[in-house]
């Protein structure tokens, strides 16, 4: 399993289909070519492992599990959970607006959370773009520090969270501290805030399921694959930020 949450895959040139963007919807082509945005691979030897170890962890554990629980739950229900987790994710999209010097859209942000969480009913439904059409858009911290210029750096792959970078890693960190999810304890990590953050990897993943078999399998070296996705998916998300959609 590759990364399920803010950081999504897009295929490389190899593939020449349309792809899946963060929350599993179909986006325009992407292509990669060889002169393409790259990023250094000085650890290559643990990245392979580590790829290695996630997607033994996805076929044997997330899979099986995700299958169970789309089983058992219809998929209106588990949009309206995704729906949810998403809006609780506010103060990360209105603070890293704010750092990128777009206080407008960090209002926009905000006045979302506040319709969502109303007449959303806590956020099971996007109210604001559906009785409003006010969309959002996706801002992370990882994506901030690309706007002032900080470099990706070099590749790495976290067992569990899978591909990231020094800077995306930072990003990571920084956006986890505020979410609400984080502050359910006074523990730095608690079993709260573990299992919600489980919950919504495996109704995330419930609803993709197919996605990562379908890259791996057109993919001649899948690591290479979702190594050069992950680099243009940043890439596009520090150059043109996108709307958030359904899974």
């Amino acid at each position: 399993m590759e990364k399920t949450e803010d950081q999504g895959l897009q295929r490389p040139e190899s593939d020449q289909k349309k792809t899946s963007d963060e929350y599993g919807d179909v986006t325009e082509e992407q292509t990669v070519s060889a002169e393409g945005p790259s990023i250094a691979d000085p650890i290559e030897p643990w990245n392979r492992a580590m790829y290695l170890f996630n997607d033994s962890f996805y076929f044997w554990l997330l899979k099986p599990a995700a299958e169970g629980y789309r089983f058992v739950l219809p998929e209106e229900v588990r949009r309206m959970i995704s729906n949810f987790y998403r809006n609780l994710k506010a103060p990360i999209r209105v603070v890293n607006h704010l750092l990128q010097g777009d206080p407008e859209q960090a209002m926009i942000e905000l006045g979302r959370f506040v319709i969502n969480s109303t007449a959303g009913l806590l956020g099971v439904r996007d109210c604001a773009k559906d009785c409003f059409g006010i969309p959002g858009r996706e801002a992370d911290f990882g994506q901030t520090l690309g706007r002032y210029g900080v470099d990706v750096g070099f590749y790495i792959v976290w067992p569990f969270l899978g591909p990231s970078s020094p800077r995306d890693t930072l990003g990571w960190v920084a956006d986890r501290a505020l979410s609400p999810t984080s502050y359910i304890s006074t523990e730095v990590i608690s079993l709260w805030s573990v299992g919600l953050y489980v919950h919504e990897s495996l109704n995330t993943t419930s609803l993709r399921i197919g996605d990562y078999e379908t890259l791996k399998k057109a993919a001649l070296d899948p690591y290479v694959a979702i190594r050069d996705a992950y680099v243009q998916s940043r890439k596009k998300a520090i150059e043109k930020p996108s709307a958030p959609k359904n899974p």
